[in-house]
C-alpha cells in the first residue's frame, strides 16, 4: 500500500478546498477506490473523507421528481417507497448490481463515477491508455469478452460498469456538483460522460476537485419502465447487456420511448436514433427489429465480445416486448 494522507471534510465546502490539490480523491462509501489502491492503479497521495456530510436525504421537488444526496446508500434509494413507485427502473437497476453487503456502503454520487472493469485497467503489468494515457490498449487484441462494441476509439474499448447510471441516463437526471472555487454546476447526465477518443483517462466533465453533492430526478416520465440485466451469472456480476427502458403506448402506437444501455459503450449508452424508430410506430417487431439496427449500426466487436452485437439485438427486441405488452 502507498502511503496517504487522510483529511475528514466537515462541509462540503472544505471538502473541495482539500480535494482541489494534486492528487487528491475523495472517498465515501469506497467500493470502487478501494480495490483500485489495493491493486496500485489508483495513488492518491491524499484521501478526502466526505461520508459524513449531510448528504444523504431523498427530497421532493416541486415538479413532482425527487433530489438525491450524493452520499445516499445504494440500498437506501433502491428501498425508498418514492423510487420503487415512480422510477421503478431505478430500483430495478440498483438491485441487479452488486451484493447486499455493497449496496449498503456505496453511495449514489461514487456509483456514478465507478471506474471500468476491463481486465487490463486492473493489471498494472499491462499497457493501458485509461491508466497511462500513451502506454496503448491491451484489450483491443486481448480478451475483450466484457468490452464496449459502440463509442469505443483506436485508444480504448472499456465499458462503464454502473447499473444505476443507465438507468439514470434514461430518466434524463440532472448532477449537481460543488466546484473547488465555490461554484456550483448542473450537468445533464447527457453531458456527463466522455468518449474516450485520444483522452480514455478522462471520463467525465467534473474538474479537478469538483464534488456531486446531488442527482436531481425530473418529475417521473409516462409508461411502463423495465431494467432488463444480461451477465454471466444470475448475482453479483457486471452486464454483458442492459437495457433501461420507458415506453408509453396510446390507440394502437408508441407515444414516446427513452431506451438506455449498459455494457455496450464506455458510458450510459443512448441513441436519439433508436427511440425516433418506435415513435409512432406499431409496437411489432418489425418496429423492434429496425430500433435494432439504428442501435447497432455502427456497432464493432474486437473478437472476443462479437457475440455482443447479436445478443443485443434480441436483449432489446426482448425488452420492447415486454415494455410494450398490454
Amino acid at each position: 500500500m502507498k502511503p496517504f494522507a487522510y483529511e475528514r471534510a466537515d462541509s462540503a465546502e472544505v471538502a473541495v478546498r482539500e480535494a482541489g490539490t494534486a492528487g487528491a480523491k475523495f472517498i465515501a462509501g469506497g467500493t470502487n477506490l478501494l480495490d483500485l489502491m489495493k491493486l496500485q492503479v489508483e495513488t492518491p497521495q491524499t484521501l478526502v473523507d466526505i461520508s459524513r456530510l449531510p448528504l444523504s436525504e431523498i427530497e421532493e421537488r416541486e415538479d413532482g421528481g425527487l433530489t438525491i444526496g450524493a452520499l445516499v446508500p445504494n440500498s437506501d434509494l433502491a428501498a425508498d417507497a418514492r423510487v420503487i413507485e415512480r422510477y421503478p427502473v431505478l430500483s430495478r437497476a440498483l438491485l441487479a448490481g452488486a451484493s447486499g453487503q455493497l449496496r449498503n456502503k456505496a453511495s449514489t454520487g461514487g456509483n456514478l463515477l465507478q471506474r471500468t472493469r476491463c481486465y487490463y485497467f486492473y493489471d498494472t503489468a499491462m499497457p493501458c491508455n485509461k491508466r497511462e494515457p500513451g502506454t496503448g490498449c491491451s484489450a483491443r487484441e486481448g480478451f475483450n469478452r466484457i468490452l464496449a462494441v459502440l463509442g469505443t476509439s483506436e485508444n480504448c474499448i472499456a465499458t462503464h460498469p454502473s447499473d444505476m447510471a443507465v438507468a439514470m441516463r434514461v430518466l434524463d437526471a440532472t448532477i449537481v456538483t460543488l466546484k473547488a472555487d465555490g461554484d456550483r454546476r448542473r450537468i445533464g447526465i447527457a453531458d456527463f460522460y466522455r468518449l474516450p477518443g485520444d483522452t480514455p483517462h478522462i471520463e467525465t466533465a467534473l474538474e479537478a476537485g469538483e464534488l456531486i453533492t446531488h442527482v436531481e430526478l425530473p418529475a417521473p416520465p409516462k409508461g411502463k419502465q423495465i431494467y432488463r440485466k444480461v451477465r454471466d451469472r444470475a448475482s453479483y456480476a457486471f452486464a454483458l447487456v442492459s437495457v433501461a427502458g420507458v415506453v408509453e403506448v396510446a390507440d394502437g402506437r408508441i407515444a414516446s420511448a427513452s431506451l438506455a444501455f449498459g455494457g455496450l459503450g464506455p458510458m450510459p449508452w443512448r441513441d436519439a436514433g433508436v427511440e425516433a424508430a418506435l415513435v409512432g410506430k406499431a409496437p411489432d417487431d418489425i418496429a423492434f427489429g429496425a430500433a435494432a439496427d439504428a442501435l447497432l449500426a455502427n456497432a464493432r466487436g474486437y473478437g472476443s465480445n462479437d457475440f455482443k452485437i447479436p445478443l443485443a439485438r434480441r436483449t432489446l427486441i426482448a425488452s420492447l416486448r415486454e415494455l410494450t405488452e398490454a
